[in-house]
């Protein structure tokens, strides 16, 4: 259990990458987006991977 506590936590430091997180300027300077841009495909994506890891963790709490 305490691994999936774990696996939990770091799902959930995915979730809203915005402007003031390294890894957001990371990726749009790399891919060329635009401020813009990034917080509607990177902030997105982050925040459904949080969600979605969330849940398979969730899921295999029950599960085990």
């Amino acid at each position: 259990q305490l691994v999936l506590v774990t696996l939990a936590t770091c799902f959930g430091s995915l979730g809203l990458s915005h402007v003031n997180d390294a890894g957001f300027w990371v990726v749009t300077r790399y891919l060329g987006l635009s401020v813009p841009d990034g917080l509607k495909t990177w902030t997105v994506l982050t925040t459904i991977m949080g969600v979605t890891g969330f849940l398979i963790t969730w899921l295999l709490w029950f599960a085990l």
